[in-house]
């Protein structure tokens, strides 16, 4: 089997693409090259600016693929674009949509990928949904082979997934873990959160390459594993030797004190998400999610302690943390003495 990787060097397509060199498929990567440290040994590197269409249609004049993967299309003109540049030369095309663009509020605490696609809270995910009903249709119209792939919050060996953190990622949040000091957590912290190793999604992904059974089809690939807010941040905690301090605080009042919040909060993950991954396990019988979080998160924690160049402090984050912190600790002692 031959294959193209769009990106293949990221958070979950790096995974994809090392699990598809050990199955003895044919890989290859189109990017800039700007990570090719990251490409494991074994690819096939196709330099080039996927935004650049003519570069690419030119890259492409002599290749046919079983199956084409882009894993950095976000908006409807990207998606457009890959149709012009994919049809005919590929039995498969697969896209990366979102889990988040799963209806909010969900109206059945299960999800399948029949629930209903909307998401008025996040356009990043309203981007998605577009994206999935430009290729259906496209589909419908011309027999586009079409596969879509809604990961939900995939973490890999160099990411820590925390429930909100500032522009610069988690260090800050763990570092305030390791310094003692009290930590923001959305709501309760009693919603359930749904975290997939980017190995267990590969195993779901790489067996749905050429599968014949997905033309046309949405497929979500997740973990079934559902732990809580407090317990995610209580396990990342362990890791680092300390007990975690808790500032909850509502999800309404976060977004107002920040509204670039409101996306990843109010239109994800401050509602509970269970998956029904029966579907991808039909489709590939032999899937299973098998690294559970409390085994997962250790490699990543390690890496960020031993590695100084992912401990990116955050200053403008610590001082939004202290604000809302100082605004909670006011609001109560008011009530108190009123």
């Amino acid at each position: 089997m031959k294959i193209l990787l769009i990106g293949g060097t990221g958070r979950i397509s790096a995974a994809v693409t090392r699990l598809a060199l050990q199955m003895g498929i044919e890989v290859y990567l189109l990017n800039r090259g700007n990570r090719s440290a990251k490409a494991p040994e074994g690819v096939v590197h196709l330099r080039g600016d996927i935004n650049d269409e003519a570069q690419v249609a030119s890259l492409l004049k002599e290749h046919y693929f079983d199956a084409v993967a882009n894993f950095i299309n976000f908006v409807p003109s990207q998606v457009e674009r890959d149709i012009r540049l994919f049809a005919g030369r590929t039995n498969q095309y697969l896209f990366i949509s979102s889990a988040s663009a799963y209806q909010k509020p969900l109206s059945n605490f299960k999800i399948t990928e029949s629930t209903p696609l909307a998401n008025p809270f996040w356009e990043y995910s309203r981007n998605k949904i577009v994206c999935e009903e430009l290729l259906m249709a496209e589909h419908r119209k011309t027999g586009f082979p079409v596969t879509i792939v809604r990961p939900s919050h995939t973490y890999d060996e160099t990411t820590v997934p925390v429930g909100i953190h500032g522009q610069k990622g988690s260090w800050q949040v763990m570092k305030r873990m390791i310094e003692g000091k009290p930590i923001l957590v959305h709501g309760d912290g009693l919603s359930l959160w749904t975290l997939t190793h980017s190995d267990d999604f590969a195993k779901g992904f790489n067996g749905l390459l050429g599968n014949v059974r997905t033309i046309g089809e949405a497929i979500h690939i997740t973990s079934d594993e559902s732990l809580t807010w407090n317990t995610i941040h209580n396990l990342i905690a362990r890791e680092l030797g300390v007990k975690p301090k808790f500032c909850h605080v509502t999800t309404d009042f976060l977004a107002k004190a920040d509204p670039g919040l409101e996306g990843a909060l109010m239109g994800d993950k401050s509602h509970s998400v269970v998956f029904d991954n029966s579907k991808i396990k039909s489709l590939v019988p032999d899937f299973a999610a098998t690294i559970r979080f409390d085994i997962g998160i250790r490699e990543p924690v390690a890496y960020f302690l031993a590695n100084k160049e992912m401990q990116q402090e955050d200053p403008d984050f610590d001082r939004f943390t202290e604000k809302v912190i100082r605004a909670m600790d006011e609001a109560g002692k008011t009530l108190v003495n009123d």
